[in-house]
């Protein structure tokens, strides 16, 4: 099993090398002349030269690459082009609003979508359409769309919810619920379709099994069939979808903070990225890159211990 961790840690490593490395180089080269950006097209000519000599743009890429790698190695992601704000301080300062709205919403989609997918699995009849068809209007659906329907309905028509605003949960656990419950719902409906869908198909795959007779005709009941063995196998399918659910869910996130106005990442990605803000826009890159990383090594890990043959392949 650690040999496995292992493996699959250096493989997330050699993806965010190679994706910061991408980034970086098409950045830079469709950027354009950035130190005129910034000082504006009134600046002169001499004051765009030594901006870009301050900047080290005059510098070859490959050592500005090296240079940026060797700091974010130190925690040093740089310096935003148009802020005083260091680029660690100010993501930072966002990234628990984002985090938070994303571990609740992956935690809730995966309670619901499994329980959802093993009852239409096991119970199939009317309780299996009615939940096909719910995952499928649910998918359909886009975020933005349900999550205004949220804040018209509940927000603005009956008053159980803020329309827009965020509590932290360490000043007011309360004012926290209240101000992330529709932007939750509204981020996990898509997953839950998703991978309850997912779920199903591998729960009726499962209990087709020979092993399933096997263990009926010993006498075992059906209950613990289902929830030792059943859900057991079918399991990794819906984790491995719900993994790739959470990738969507922070381009989902972006939208959904700019709706309720949550100061999460999101914030950050559209103000900095039409600002031409290379430096925040890496740093940026790199902290969900590294976020969707791990989670990937974390499902790989628990569907490798549902399923001993994942790690032997």
């Amino acid at each position: 099993m650690l040999r496995f961790i292992l493996k699959r840690a250096l493989l997330a490593i050699s993806q965010l090398f190679a994706i910061s490395l991408i980034a970086f180089t098409l950045l830079y080269l469709s950027s354009g002349d950035i130190a005129r950006a910034i000082l504006g097209q009134y600046a002169t000519e001499e004051q765009v030269r030594q901006k870009t000599h301050e900047l080290g743009l005059d510098r070859p890429l490959v050592v500005r690459y090296g240079e940026w790698l060797a700091n974010v190695f130190h925690g040093d992601l740089g310096q935003s082009y148009f802020t005083p704000q260091g680029v660690g301080d100010a993501l930072l300062a966002r990234l628990p609003v984002t985090l938070t709205l994303l571990i609740a919403t992956t935690v809730l989609a995966g309670l619901i979508a499994f329980a959802l997918g093993i009852a239409a699995g096991v119970r199939r009849g009317w309780l299996d359409r009615l939940i096909q068809v719910i995952s499928v209007v649910g998918y359909a659906l886009p975020g933005f769309l349900v999550a205004l329907l949220l804040v018209l309905t509940f927000a603005v028509d009956l008053g159980w919810f803020p329309a827009t605003g965020y509590v932290p949960f360490s000043e007011d656990p309360g004012g926290w619920v209240r101000t992330m419950t529709l932007p939750i719902v509204a981020l996990s409906i898509a997953a839950i379709a998703a991978v309850a869908a997912q779920v199903r198909g591998a729960v009726i795959d499962a209990m087709r099994q020979d092993y399933v007779r096997t263990l009926r005709s010993r006498g075992l009941s059906e209950r613990k069939i289902i929830l030792k063995h059943v859900v057991r196998n079918a399991s990794g399918a819906g984790l491995t979808v719900l993994g790739i659910q959470f990738v969507g869910l922070l381009g989902g996130a972006i939208i959904v903070e700019q709706i309720f106005a949550l100061p999460g990442l999101g914030t950050i990605a559209i103000t900095y990225t039409t600002r031409g803000d290379i430096p925040v826009v890496m740093g940026l890159l790199l902290v969900t890159s590294l976020v969707v990383a791990t989670v990937n090594v974390l499902v790989d890990i628990a569907v490798g211990l549902l399923n001993p043959k994942v790690r032997i392949a």
